[in-house]
């Protein structure tokens, strides 16, 4: 056994003074020792400077072999029979009240000071002390232990104005000060001017005592989102105190601008800084509008239901009447399913009563998103997204322009399984509808199954090459249908009945893969093809003379009736392609353009349809002179039936594009030394002929383009035309156009589209990088799915509040051209149709800090400007303003708004906004 003497406390301490001094890094003014940890014996001997007036008590060379106490082991033999027997000492070490739980790691740039008598050790120069979970960066730093506390203090100049402040962080706790007064037993701490963040807010005080690692106690406190030292704004509270991450609470609140108090006060302050979901009231905001008078919008609550649900409740409420009520529930379980639900009424009341344009209308909307997470049940998946709504709900939604012009609805309900053969079976139900003509489709169940391409000729179990034949498959889709279709004025079980309609559809396609021909440059495809249809509702045409099968009577015109019943329609094909591919290449010399590239991929099939349709075809009368036309009486509802006559022919198409290879002018060796361009990415034809047809043997032909101009410019365009001339009321006739003259055919309809967007470069690389990233982080956030939908409506409907100040200049463009050209049989005629429309957007940037943009809507045909908005929007750092004026469209409107950046502040904004528009 192993007996310690008892020594003095002083003794204790001085043994303490020299492992200090072996364990700390001291190296003046240079750099700290690669490789060597905080605290860590050097090899190099540094001795401290001396406090004034003391000896040196530490010789040049001290050498500690040990800085533990090894326990020793005794061992005796008794022999060698004897077995020998191990045994540790044991001993034990009363600790003083001042020791530490943990050890202190310190680290100073400059110097460091120890004192023997007071106990203390004083660090100069970029120090930096860590402890358990905290961590102090300070110019200078006094480590006291008798009291166990750390004294830091900021570094000043010549004329008193601080340098280099004292950093403190307590596990995610940060903040600034110019001195810290910290117990490392109690972790409490006393700070002076000091700057803490707790998520966006911003606290300065100029005296902070941190009682306990999450609550500090603030006296003279101010708060703020802007990041400056000295904040453009802010709330200025004699007293408050700080739950980090969880709320702040203040006694009376004023704001100040720029140091400026405002004398606005308020009783008390309450700050919600927890992370997460919570429990409370949503802050309205104001609105006025020149048919509902004056309002609050977004008035409610939010409720928090379990750690799966939450929802909100909130509602309008106007002056003049109107009011309309929402409640907004969502759900999400993770790796099972999430999604979001929105059902509102809206009352609205225009005008006073006895004005002319007074009205009263009661209209609802229903939105839902729902999708499941494919790890949750594999082969498996629902998805939802339903978006239904009274026809005049839009148009009554005020200040909202965009929501005011969509008239079409659309939703869609899924479900799908898939099984480990391929086989699978979807079910669904649609919806659509149209606010213009107040139409409503609803299409439920649908139901589809599908097999696989099945190979029977082909062995299970078979090796060496295949044959031809075992390439022979067949396969399975079939579709049933169900819809029914009304109004909205005139809505009865009844009118829902006739409307009904049912249908299905069957689809046997019979493929086989031949060998390529010709050393492999033609692919040959044969097909067979049987398919089949099933219709509910039989539509009955016929030319009226007395006109009393109408409930107008109407002589001499085209009747249609309809007749339910159960109709099945069969078509079968044979077919047999051919496909190639032909290039062609000009070589330059002596220039930066390499070569051009033109590549030609025809088509060519030969088919055959015999015909089973023709029972279900009746040629009617369609005016007075005698003419006829063949109307099907397949035609018109939810599946359709097939054309009538024999087919046999031949089916051919020609694709094209061009591209051309150029050295690139910054890389000339390098794998990036030519560049491809596209100058065409595709354009060609493709039409038919029926060789067993007994007139119109030539199919219209159609032909397409389309190209990506310079990267820029994005062009479609597509058309069909008819080779046969038509006679003065627009029938055609069984002779071809060109036999006149070179002539390519009458156009029956065609559409043309174009679409540019030009920017200038970020002015911050980096900034428009993290920016992207920002934002592509929040639209793939799955917490964040069920709210997109209600930001991106928000982004559209107050562009200028997410203006790219880091974007100098950018202009979108997009035009479209549409021309048909068909048979009406109520005119008995055929009417052209043309549309014509462009809209487009741009901002550019006046200064740095001030943005102008537009965006507007025009239809070329009528000469009309549709819409037309202009926004201009201030970069205030921590603020943002915006105006946004809209003169011309079915709303007009003006709006300004003055807000903070920062979401926790995103209800303190000055929002001014009116709107005039007339009702449809």
């Amino acid at each position: 056994m192993i007996r310690l003497r008892k020594f003095s406390l002083i003794s204790f301490f001085r043994l303490l003074a020299v492992l200090c001094f072996l364990t700390v890094t001291c190296e003046g003014y240079s750099q700290r020792v690669p490789g060597k940890q905080i605290g860590s014996p050097l090899t190099d001997s540094i001795r401290p400077r001396a406090l004034p007036g003391m000896p040196d008590t530490i010789p040049p060379k001290v050498v500690i072999t040990a800085d533990t106490v090894l326990a020793s082991t005794d061992t005796t033999s008794f022999g060698e029979d004897s077995i020998p027997v191990q045994r540790t000492d044991t001993f034990s070490l009363k600790l003083s009240k001042d020791t530490l739980d943990a050890p202190i790691k310190y680290y100073a740039e400059d110097s460091m000071v120890v004192s023997l008598r007071t106990k203390e050790i004083i660090l100069y120069g970029k120090t930096q002390t860590e402890y358990n979970s905290i961590t102090l960066n300070a110019p200078t730093v006094r480590l006291e232990q008798s009291t166990q506390t750390i004294h830091a203090t900021s570094l000043k100049d010549s004329t008193g104005a601080i340098t280099e402040k004292v950093k403190f962080k307590d596990g995610e706790q940060e903040f600034e000060s110019d001195l810290i007064d910290v117990n490392m037993k109690t972790q409490k701490a006393l700070t002076a001017n000091t700057i803490t963040q707790s998520d966006q807010l911003f606290v300065h005080g100029e005296k902070v005592k941190k009682v306990s690692k999450d609550v500090t106690f603030i006296d003279r406190g101010f708060f703020t989102t802007c990041n400056l030292d000295e904040p453009h704004f802010g709330f200025r509270a004699n007293r408050m105190k700080l739950v980090n991450k969880k709320t702040a609470i203040s006694g009376p609140v004023h704001p100040e601008f720029e140091g400026v108090p405002v004398p606005v006060y308020i009783p008390f302050g309450y700050f919600p800084l927890s992370q997460g979901r919570k429990s409370g009231l949503l802050a309205p905001q104001f609105a006025t509008n020149d048919y509902t008078g004056l309002g609050l919008e977004r008035l409610g609550y939010y409720k928090v239901i379990n750690d799966y649900w939450d929802a909100q409740l909130y509602g309008n409420i106007y002056s003049y009447g109107s009011w309309s009520a929402n409640i907004n529930p969502t759900y999400r379980k993770r790796y099972r399913y999430q999604g979001a639900m929105n059902f509102g009424i809206q009352h609205s009341k225009f005008n006073f009563k006895g004005d002319p344009d007074y009205s009263v209308q009661n209209t609802f909307t229903l939105t839902w998103s729902h999708s499941t997470d494919t790890r949750a049940r594999p082969g498996t998946s629902f998805t939802a997204s339903v978006n239904a709504s009274s026809t005049r709900y839009n148009e009554r939604v005020t200040n909202n322009p965009i929501q005011n012009y969509q008239n079409q609805g659309t939703s869609s309900i899924t479900y799908s399984k898939s099984w480990e053969a391929g086989y699978n079976l979807t079910a669904s139900a649609t919806h659509n509808q149209n606010n213009l003509t107040r139409t409503y489709d609803i299409s439920l169940p649908n139901l589809g199954f599908s097999v696989p391409t099945i190979y029977p000729l082909q062995p299970k179990d078979y090796a060496g090459e295949r044959k031809w034949y075992h390439q022979l498959g067949i396969g399975y889709q079939g579709t049933a249908l169900n819809r029914i279709s009304f109004y909205d004025t005139a809505f009865s079980l009844q009118k829902i009945k006739d409307t009904a309609m049912w249908g299905a559809t069957h689809n046997i396609p019979i493929t086989l893969s031949l060998p390529p021909i010709l050393g492999g440059a033609v692919v040959v495809s044969p097909s067979v093809t049987y398919s089949q249809v099933w219709v509910s509702r039989e539509t009955i045409r016929f030319w009226d003379t007395t006109g009393r099968s109408l409930p107008v009577p109407q002589r001499d015109s085209v009747t249609t009736i309809y007749r339910q019943g159960f109709n099945i329609d069969q078509q079968a094909s044979f077919g047999l392609s051919f496909n190639t591919a032909m290039y062609g290449t000009y070589q330059f010399k002596n220039s930066r353009v390499v070569a051009i590239r033109h590549v030609i991929r025809p088509t060519f099939g030969m088919n055959y349809r015999p015909d089973l349709s023709s029972k279900f075809y009746d040629d009617v009368q369609i005016d007075s002179t005698g003419k006829t036309f063949g109307f099907s009486r397949l035609q018109g509802g939810i599946t359709q039936g097939y054309s009538r006559g024999r087919s046999g022919g031949i089916s051919f198409g020609l694709d094209n594009n061009v591209e051309m290879k150029v050295r690139n002018r910054k890389d000339t060796t390098g794998e990036n030394a030519y560049k491809k361009i596209r100058l065409i990415d595709g354009f060609g034809f493709n039409s038919s002929y029926n060789f067993l047809a007994d007139s119109f043997r030539l199919a219209p032909i159609s032909i397409y383009f389309r190209n990506n101009l310079f990267d820029k410019i994005n062009i479609t365009a597509s058309a069909n035309m008819s080779p046969y001339k038509y006679d003065e009321r627009g029938y055609e006739i069984d002779e071809y156009v060109w036999s006149d003259g070179i002539r390519l055919g009458r156009i029956t309809n065609a559409q043309v589209s174009m679409s540019t967007t030009f920017q200038s470069k970020p002015r911050d690389e980096e900034k428009a990088k993290q920016r992207d990233e920002n934002v592509n982080n929040q639209l793939n956030d799955p917490v964040l799915q069920n709210e997109r939908q209600r930001l991106l409506e928000y982004m559209q409907q107050n562009p200028a509040e997410f203006v790219d100040f880091n974007i100098p200049w950018q202009f979108s463009l997009s035009y479209s051209f549409g021309y048909s050209s068909g048979f009406d049989a109520a005119l008995a005629r055929f009417n052209n149709i043309t549309t014509s429309t462009a809209s487009f957007n741009g901002s550019f940037s006046l200064t740095p800090k001030w943005n102008f943009s537009v965006s507007g809507y025009a239809d070329i045909k009528t000469r009309r400007l549709e819409n037309f908005n202009m926004a201009i929007s201030r970069e205030m750092h921590c603020w943002q303003l915006s105006i946004t004026v809209t003169p011309v469209g079915y709303t007009k409107s003006f709006g300004f708004t003055i807000s903070p950046k920062s979401g926790i502040l995103q209800d303190l904004r000055i929002n001014r906004n009116r709107s005039f528009f007339t009702a449809r």
